[in-house]
């Protein structure tokens, strides 16, 4: 026996009902900025607090969030999002760190280690080395897979966010994180065996 399910033809959804995915789904096959209005609405809270955390002000984190959402906008479209929290809170953090950096807002001018990729790793480039270390680690840099040391170079030498290194190399978020995580162990260890 099959049981019957009664489907009201009149029903329609409101906007909130529809799960993160739907929103973005229907965004992108809409282009109706009232789904992403949705979307992005629901973590303005996330998204706030995150920029208040990495800018202490609640004035430029404020005005993080408005920037924010013309930029998510256009982001959305073009990349992969499998969770979009977890892409919003990346894309987000990486805003704030190269807010900072342009800001110069930072102890001596340099970005507190909370908010640096590489915390435990000596600084890739730097005029002042010797040039036996800047020798050393080109060679290290040669021997890493390509796909590391292209976003090595790119995150650390040209100080490019992790969505500036999606949209320059193609690569995905998750894929760009971790060529960078595993380009930085590998030239450590290079590093240090000299």
């Amino acid at each position: 026996m099959y049981k019957q399910h009664k489907i009201n033809l009149f029903f329609s959804p409101k906007i909130s009902d529809y799960s993160d995915n739907e929103l973005l789904d229907l965004f992108r096959q809409t282009n109706k900025s009232d789904y992403f209005t949705e979307l992005y609405s629901r973590y303005i809270p996330l998204t706030y607090g995150l920029c208040l955390n990495y800018l202490k002000t609640e004035a430029e984190a404020q005005d993080v969030v408005m920037e924010l959402f013309e930029d998510i906008q256009q982001k959305v479209v073009q990349y992969e999002i499998k969770t979009y929290r977890t892409w919003l809170y990346s894309v987000v953090k990486n805003h704030c760190i190269k807010k900072l950096r342009a800001n110069n807002q930072t102890n001596n001018g340099r970005i507190h280690q909370q908010f640096m990729e590489f915390a435990d790793f000596p600084a890739l480039y730097n005029e002042d080395k010797k040039e036996d270390d800047l020798q050393l680690l080109q060679k290290c840099l040669e021997k890493l897979p390509e796909p590391q040391a292209i976003t090595v170079k790119l995150f650390f030498m040209s100080d490019k966010s992790y969505a500036e290194i999606v949209d320059t190399t193609g690569f995905h978020l998750k894929s760009v994180k971790s060529y960078i995580q595993n380009g930085k162990r590998n030239l450590k260890i290079c590093m240090d065996n000299g």
